[in-house]
């Protein structure tokens, strides 16, 4: 380790593990730092798009485009990878959503150990989905732990953490930018203090320990019978992913924004000319919707070519892939 007389910070050996957007503005922030980046790890390229092209995830990209050598392994767990890993002699590993299991060789193998930035206030919200799964409990603020790592799921000694504000009409998509850019600060912060020896990992409270699933694409479909608040919920959590939608027949219409509102009924039946629907306790109107294979659209753009009168109950359809 060599200090770095223009920013007063410790300068180290860093390897960079993670796969998804939300990691790319902690990868630049590592960068920014001064930090030597000896290798980054990311999930396998795999099939996307249309044409299911064969194409590198954002980290693995965005790495390669600032010259930081990229591994994709499969797995950690064998011989090979681990050793692979030691060789890099990095002082720190720091993880942001990479999507592997490390095994105990890979968090031992750096000197100060594997680093994680976390999109949720630890112990609560451990595991896949922190963000959506924060905003559909009605969560009223979450945050970004930074997280020594251990053989568990997200239960290392905290180092930093940073809080956000959920307000009532934020989506998963604005709410993951700003955990990004929190992570992307708190960590630069934690490494030095790391580096220094002057911050040390505290353990999780064993109280109020809550555990994100995984998304499915069965979450997708809206439940009429709900209240509107967790309708409400359910849009802006699985926007932009895996989205939320209704059916009409055998019609699906995507849900991209909506609003609460005033009325009642017998829950999916559309109540008036503005596509407002009854739920189980109060009304929910969609605002902005898009049918298969068609532009994103106002609700009124869409009623005019698309008549849905007040009266009509929406349905689900059978769909194996929902």
């Amino acid at each position: 380790m060599t200090g770095d007389p223009a920013a007063g910070a410790a300068r180290l050996r860093l390897i960079f593990m993670g796969s998804p957007v939300f990691s790319v503005a902690i990868l630049d922030a590592l960068v920014a730092a001064g930090h030597e980046m000896v290798a980054c790890y990311a999930q396998p390229p795999k099939p996307s798009g249309r044409g299911h092209r064969v194409q590198p995830c954002p980290v693995h990209a965005h790495a390669e485009a600032l010259g930081i050598p990229v591994r994709t392994p499969r797995s950690l767990r064998t011989a090979e990878a681990q050793a692979e890993f030691a060789a890099f002699g990095a002082d720190a590993a720091v993880v942001a959503a990479y999507g592997l299991i490390l095994p105990r060789p890979v968090l031992a193998a750096p000197r100060l150990g594997c680093i994680n930035v976390h999109a949720s206030l630890l112990p609560r919200w451990r595991g896949a989905a922190p963000i959506q799964r924060a905003i559909l409990a009605g969560d009223a603020e979450t945050g970004v732990t930074i997280m020594q790592m251990d053989e568990g799921l997200d239960t290392g000694g905290m180092l930093l953490a940073g809080r956000v504000a959920i307000d009532p009409a934020m989506t998963a998509a604005r709410l993951h930018d700003r955990l990004a850019e929190l992570g992307a600060r708190l960590v630069v912060e934690a490494l030095d203090g790391v580096a220094r020896g002057g911050l040390r990992p505290v353990p999780q409270p064993a109280e109020g320990v809550t555990y994100a699933a995984k998304l499915d694409r069965a979450e997708a479909r809206i439940d009429w019978r709900q209240d509107a608040v967790a309708v409400d919920r359910q849009v802006r959590a699985l926007n932009p992913w895996p989205g939320t939608w209704f059916a009409i027949g055998a019609e699906r219409i995507r849900v991209l924004a909506g609003e609460i509102a005033d009325g009642h009924g017998e829950p999916g039946t559309v109540l008036d000319d503005r596509l407002t629907v009854a739920c189980g306790r109060g009304a929910y109107r969609p605002t902005r919707v898009q049918r298969a294979g068609r532009a994103a659209a106002d609700a009124q753009a869409l009623l005019r070519g698309f008549a849905i009168p007040p009266g009509t109950r929406l349905c689900p359809v059978a769909d194996p892939a929902a």
